[in-house]
């Protein structure tokens, strides 16, 4: 079936597909909107941006407005329930999560979020707003939520409700007991096979839980990361972005045994990026996509990751993803 690549850009969303010759341009819309986000489903794509989220039922050739009930109009990340059809989830900034269950047509607010959001002074260190939430990872029943910087959020109803991860305090935390998890988290990932075992790059190290965030390991210290992937097909397969602060001295690493051990896997790459590192991965089998801080796209197949620049006629790249079409 075909297949088109969407990208949410500093200049509205870009639609491609594949040629020869590589990814080629098909249109752009909403240009003039800063797209922070997108997903892609069954014919239709949610794009969030800092004035909402827009749908487009005609593979990015208009769009329309798609934001009622969306009192917070700056989406930060998105996605879908991977079980569910017209199951949608926003996150925001300041942080808060929305659902939605008719394809983004009205949103509901968790106000539980809202609330744990003022008790526990969720803040930004380049925003006055009130944190934000950056990530969903969603497994049948659970699902989990990175807020930036605050907490981990856990659900046992799918993303209906939301409490804290018992092993995250809730508060600005940057130095964690053992067991807790930093509280600068910029994203989640739960493994395909098991939604006890997650996964989360944070501000202060990667960390992982084996019980569903009830407790917490540093797997990776001494590193500030954002963009973590999990590979489906081989159990313990990891790769990680991490750099030595913000934006500082990025690069891309690997493991084969679940953290326990690191190597390069940045081949490609002009490594250590002085002044950037990996914002996001994207899977779109057979290639691993690198989302970067300064809006650039490399992609890598597996086994060998040799990694090669692509989209750089594009505007500031800021998430990925695809879609099949009929």
């Amino acid at each position: 079936m075909p297949i088109h690549l969407i990208l949410a850009t500093s200049q509205g969303v870009v639609i491609c597909r594949p040629s020869p010759d590589g990814w080629q341009e098909v249109h752009r819309g909403l240009e003039g909107q800063t797209a922070t986000s997108v997903i892609a489903r069954q014919g239709v794509i949610l794009a969030g941006t800092r004035q909402g989220v827009f749908r487009s039922d005609d593979l990015g050739l208009s769009w329309k407005q798609a934001s009622v009930g969306l009192d917070e109009r700056l989406v930060r990340w998105m996605a879908y329930h991977p079980d569910i059809s017209d199951f949608e989830l926003a996150g925001t900034e300041p942080a808060g999560i929305y659902i939605s269950r008719d394809g983004a047509r009205s949103w509901r607010a968790c106000t539980e979020v809202t609330r744990m959001r003022a008790a526990y002074n969720w803040s930004l260190p380049y925003s006055p707003r009130a944190g934000c939430v950056r990530g969903f990872a969603i497994s049948g029943s659970r699902a989990y939520a990175a807020v930036e910087d605050g907490a981990v959020l856990a659900s046992d109803d799918g993303g209906e409700g939301w409490i804290l991860a018992d092993g995250s305090r809730g508060r600005p935390d940057h130095h964690p007991a053992s067991g807790f998890i930093h509280s600068d988290v910029h994203s989640i990932a739960v493994h395909p096979n098991s939604p006890e075992r997650v996964y989360a790059p944070t501000g202060g190290g990667f960390y992982t839980s084996r019980d569903g965030g009830r407790t917490w390991s540093l797997i990776y210290a001494h590193c500030y990361c954002r963009a973590v992937w999990l590979d489906p097909a081989l159990d313990g397969h990891l790769l990680l972005g991490p750099a030595d602060g913000v934006d500082y001295n990025g690069r891309i690493e690997e493991s084969l045994d679940d953290g326990k051990s690191w190597q390069a896997a940045s081949s490609g790459l002009p490594v250590p990026w002085p002044n950037t590192m990996v914002e996001r991965f994207a899977f779109l089998d057979p290639e691993l996509l690198a989302v970067l801080s300064n809006g650039e796209v490399w992609a890598a197949r597996q086994p060998r990751f040799e990694w090669q620049p692509i989209f750089d006629w594009l505007p500031q790249v800021n998430a990925v993803t695809s879609i099949t079409t009929g």
